[in-house]
């Protein structure tokens, strides 16, 4: 039985890389690719949106720029789903990011209060310098920092998404980990 599964797949992935070099060498067949990939990308951008429409923006988003980079896809034998789903995280990323520069910081310390009434400008100081570190990390160490900690994610979860082994996530983290300690701590001398 693990034979024909096994099968079943490749003949999966065959069939898939027909579709993308159909779609490389004429884009009016990337429709196929469309349909067979929509509900995956777009169930992903929807449970990491506030609103129905952002994920049906974005989705929409993702499709635009795998279709306009279709020529540039290497086959590797993963699911072109992978690909798409990187386009995805980068397409949420980029615009968290944007949605993080584009809220109104006050200027006046005196409107910056924590629960208790008072004051807490240091910690403020603290987040926006964490917020611009982690802004400067490498695209996957940036993305497996915002899946790990901001969304809460599993290595794993984070692993499937991304195409990649949870060794490689964890060694992703680690150095993503290590950069921020060490920029926090020449920032402290």
């Amino acid at each position: 039985m693990n034979a024909l599964a096994n099968l079943a797949e490749i003949t999966s992935l065959n069939q898939e890389r027909r579709l993308i070099e159909a779609a490389q060498s004429d884009p009016c067949r990337f429709a196929e690719l469309y349909e067979s990939n929509f509900h995956r990308v777009y169930a992903f951008v929807a449970r990491r949106v506030g609103s129905r429409e952002e994920a049906q923006d974005v989705t929409a988003e993702v499709f635009h720029q795998a279709l306009r980079n279709i020529g540039r896809f290497q086959w590797r034998g993963v699911p072109f789903a992978a690909w798409l789903l990187r386009i995805a995280a980068n397409a949420l990323a980029d615009r968290w990011q944007r949605a993080g520069r584009a809220m109104e910081v006050p200027a006046d310390e005196a409107e910056i209060e924590n629960e208790g009434g008072h004051t807490d400008a240091q910690e403020v100081e603290r987040r926006a310098m964490l917020f611009q570190l982690v802004d400067r990390l490498p695209a996957d160490q940036r993305l497996v920092i915002q899946r790990r900690f901001v969304e809460q994610k599993s290595i794993r979860e984070i692993a499937q998404e991304m195409g990649r082994s949870e060794g490689a996530v964890k060694q992703l983290q680690f150095r993503a980990l290590e950069t921020l300690r060490s920029q926090i701590r020449s920032s402290h001398e």
